[in-house]
């Protein structure tokens, strides 16, 4: 039995064969979703639908234009009907010290990550308002938490920590129409972005501090989004899960 059987959702930047992204959308899949996967490579998006079968959809969306993003939505509504589940998960990372942030490079981690989750929600929102129904996952990070990760810097933090408050005020704004809004805020996982980045003793170091001694998977990310997605979760919203295996215990 599918937890999400006759459900239509929509997951930001998945094509990347290793990313979370691809991870929650074949999920989904398996849980009986029809999923649509946007990236901003319209032909990776497609072949990385394909990938999950042969009804899914890939488009593709710069998630930091908002016409963009209306234009994916009503696309999707149109062809599907409804849209029941977004996961605002696009995002992109640097790794930079407090003053080598330049305005580039802050105008590029706070648009995708935030702008990105913002606008995408914006165009989906008055659709599940309509239908009294819908559940929108955003992704954080552990980093929002504790000052910094692995491999963000602080404007990633920053980010990621805008996307709490957002996930909150949206949270509380859209409760009286049963729209949930969560976030997720997964701690060090194996994708691709984290691939080949980390020496062996800083793989070590980081493995120290994790009490459940291990990486995550991308696969444990997209359990936390399932639920999250469900009917099992009919009564979360406004909360932030933690996915690091351990790492914020304190």
């Amino acid at each position: 039995m599918g937890l999400l059987n006759g459900q239509f959702a929509i997951v930001t930047g998945a094509a990347s064969a290793r990313g979370l992204g691809k991870s929650m959308a074949t999920l989904f899949a398996e849980h009986g979703a029809t999923v649509a996967v946007l990236d901003l490579d319209d032909i990776a998006a497609k072949a990385a639908a394909a990938d999950i079968g042969n009804h899914h959809l890939g488009l593709a969306c710069d998630v930091t234009d908002k016409a963009a993003c209306a234009h994916a939505a009503s696309s999707l509504i149109e062809t599907w009907g409804r849209v029941d589940i977004l996961v605002n998960n696009a995002g992109i990372t640097q790794p930079l010290k407090i003053m080598d942030i330049e305005p580039n490079n802050y105008d590029a981690v706070l648009d995708v990550n935030l702008r990105g989750t913002l606008y995408m929600s914006q165009a989906l929102i008055p659709h599940m308002r309509g239908n009294k129904n819908g559940s929108i996952v955003n992704i954080s990070s552990v980093s929002a938490q504790r000052g910094g990760g692995i491999f963000g810097g602080p404007h990633y933090s920053a980010a990621k920590a805008g996307i709490l408050g957002l996930t909150k005020a949206m949270a509380r704004e859209l409760a009286p129409d049963n729209v949930r809004v969560n976030a997720v805020c997964p701690g060090f996982i194996a994708t691709d972005i984290t691939a080949g980045k980390l020496t062996e003793e800083m793989r070590q170091s980081v493995l120290a501090g994790i009490p459940l001694g291990r990486a995550g998977e991308a696969s444990d990310v997209a359990g936390c989004c399932l639920f999250l997605a469900s009917s099992l979760s009919a009564y979360v919203t406004g909360s932030e899960v933690d996915v690091n295996g351990g790492s914020l215990i304190h």
